[in-house]
Order: structure tokens, then C-alpha cells, then sequence
């Protein structure tokens, strides 16, 4: 197995971690934990596809790996979020629906020997949930440490936090209705 390779299964290892990390309520700062937790499997993410391209290692294995592991790691924070009442199901069934969409419209296309390659839309709705979710969990825990207990202030993170979601869920929805509209010829294909 290659370091690109490794690094994507790395990534997929930390996710337990950091579902640990943000929901075990006993964790000692555990926002700043999930936080880091987040940031070093999101930097990971960079750091395969770069190594990949640039030494000549781009396999089968990442080609399918590394966007699941993308998918699994922003599902399962916003999956957490949903259970910590800091995001809303709809936002959550979205994001789910697109990456539905989409694995099937890949599959439908792998079928027919054609590559769906990322977009900008995509790796724009990538990069986009990412930074909400860094940014939710840096605010949740600055909320906790600065001021403990303060209902408005937490309130004020709920809010700004559901926000950026919600930034992060038009691109996922609007990068979604792009690959269906480029691609929509492969269904007409494969009656």
C-alpha cells in the first residue's frame, strides 16, 4: 500500500476518534479534541491526493477510497452535530441525498467505462463543509471555555454555527444538481 493510500485509511481510522471525542461528554475539552482531531484528517485529505499526483501514485484503491473517506469523516460530524441538537435533519438528509446522488451517478457511469471525475462544484462543496465544521467546532469550544453556561452566547454559536451549515449545504445541494445536469446523459445511455 502506497503513503497516499495509507493516509486515506488513516483518515478513515480517525473518525471513530473523533465521534469519541466530540460526544462522550466526560472528554476534558473535548471541542478542542474533535477540533484537532477533524483538522488533522481533513489535512489529510490535501496531503494524498498531492502525494499522489505528484509521485505517480494514483490507484484504483484512492480513486475509491479517498472520496468515501471524505464522505464518511463530513457525515459523521454532521451526524454528531445533529445528536448535539446544532444542526437541523434536513441539512443532515441533504448532504446525505447528494452524496447518494452522486456515488450512483459514478456507479452508473463506472458501468458504462466512463470516469466522473470532481469538479470545482465538488471540491468547492468539499472544502466548504470542512471549514463549517472546523469553524462550528473552534466556536463551540471557545463558547465553552469563554463563557461557560451563557445562554446567550451559546445561543449566538448555535446560530452563527447553523449558518455556516447552512453555507456548506447550498454548495453541497448546488455541486449536486451540477453533476446530475453534466452527467445527465448517462442515464438517457443506459436505458
Amino acid at each position: 500500500m502506497n503513503l497516499p493510500n495509507k493516509l486515506t485509511v488513516f483518515r478513515m481510522v480517525l473518525v471513530p476518534f473523533f465521534v469519541a471525542a466530540l460526544i462522550v461528554p466526560q472528554s476534558p475539552h473535548r471541542y478542542l479534541a474533535a477540533f484537532l482531531l477533524f483538522a488533522a484528517a481533513s489535512y489529510t485529505d490535501h496531503l494524498d491526493g498531492k502525494i499522489a499526483r505528484r509521485d505517480g501514485l494514483v490507484t484504483n484503491f484512492g480513486k475509491f477510497m479517498d472520496p468515501l473517506a471524505d464522505k464518511i469523516l463530513v457525515i459523521s460530524a454532521l451526524v454528531c452535530f445533529l445528536q448535539l441538537g446544532w444542526t437541523n435533519v434536513w441539512f443532515v438528509l441533504l448532504v446525505v441525498a447528494r452524496e447518494f446522488l452522486v456515488t450512483s451517478l459514478r456507479l452508473v457511469a463506472a458501468d458504462s467505462g466512463v470516469v466522473v471525475a470532481a469538479n470545482r462544484w465538488g471540491k468547492a462543496k468539499t472544502v466548504s463543509q470542512i471549514a463549517a465544521v472546523l469553524a462550528v467546532l473552534l466556536m463551540q469550544y471557545l463558547c465553552a471555555v469563554l463563557a461557560p453556561g451563557n445562554g446567550e452566547t451559546l445561543a449566538g454559536c448555535h446560530l452563527a454555527g447553523e449558518v455556516l451549515i447552512g453555507v456548506s449545504v447550498a454548495l453541497t445541494v448546488v455541486s449536486g444538481a451540477v453533476y446530475l445536469q453534466q452527467n445527465w446523459g448517462l442515464f438517457r445511455a443506459s436505458r
